[in-house]
């Protein structure tokens, strides 16, 4: 069935607002609705993608000039410098609202524009067991390119699922877009698309390694969690932040473990 092109202009703004809204790369002029920003959710993964691609990408050049480790670092900067470190950024908020247990105060402590030391210390150590865990998948091209990829996805989709299963618990902020949630039509293009990247990666890198990712990725998920929707009864922009951040680390230290299990 042909679909209407009204339908096809605004699917297709929704996507490029997806890409405005997570990344840094310049998008032509779009125009601006409720309905199509709200549709923009579940294109989240497909920006995703874009990151995943483009960090794939810097690490295979990198690889043949610069050591593992160095190839790895330059592929971290590119996605860092593409999205503006704008996940990282709610990881390091959403750990520094740890520090209270009024959810008044949490909210308070994670709007403060700066970070504290439970911030520093999660980004810190997010960034380095990404880093060692991306230098042990290195030893395979397709491996490193299809985990880069799928965690990128994954992540976005996990922070779906926060939206289409939790409630947005501030008045306004960068979040206050996904606060109606998302349909069921919206959350169907999210899960089509991410099983499409799992189907691509079970292909390429066997079933054991994107099984393991997979059940990494779901763990990070729920642990995310555990962080924030206890206290707040629900989420905030900079909690699914730290939901993409810690679900794109445990795919990343899921698929070292199926790596060490094919051996």
């Amino acid at each position: 069935m042909r679909l209407p092109p009204v339908l096809l202009r605004d699917e297709a703004a929704s996507a490029l607002l997806a890409v405005q809204f997570l990344t840094r790369v310049p998008i032509p002029a779009v125009t601006f609705t409720g309905q199509r920003n709200r549709g923009a959710v579940k294109y989240y993964p497909l920006a995703g993608a874009l990151v995943g691609l483009t960090a794939a990408a810097v690490w295979w050049l990198a690889q043949f000039v610069l050591p593992v480790t160095l190839a790895v670092l330059a592929c971290m900067t590119a996605s860092l410098l593409l999205t503006g470190g704008f996940h990282e950024d709610g990881l390091a908020d959403t750990f520094d609202g740890r520090g209270a247990t009024d959810p008044a105060r949490v909210l308070e402590i994670m709007r403060d524009s700066r970070i504290g030391t439970y911030g520093v210390l999660a980004l810190c150590m997010a960034l380095l067991f990404k880093a060692a865990a991306l230098t042990t998948l290195s030893a395979s091209v397709a491996l490193c390119v299809c985990l880069l990829v799928m965690a990128h996805v994954l992540s976005r989709a996990s922070s779906v699922l926060v939206i289409a299963s939790s409630r947005y618990v501030r008045e306004e902020g960068t979040g206050k877009p996904t606060a109606q949630g998302i349909s069921a039509a919206g959350l169907a293009v999210t899960a089509g698309f991410s099983v499409l990247i799992c189907a691509i990666t079970w292909w390429a890198v066997g079933a054991e390694i994107t099984l393991a990712a997979l059940a990494g990725t779901a763990l990070g998920h729920g642990a995310s969690r555990l962080l924030y929707e206890p206290r707040l009864g629900g989420y905030t922009g900079d909690c699914l932040g730290a939901t993409q951040q810690i679900s794109e680390l445990g795919c990343y230290l899921g698929g070292c473990v199926g790596l060490v299990l094919c051996r």
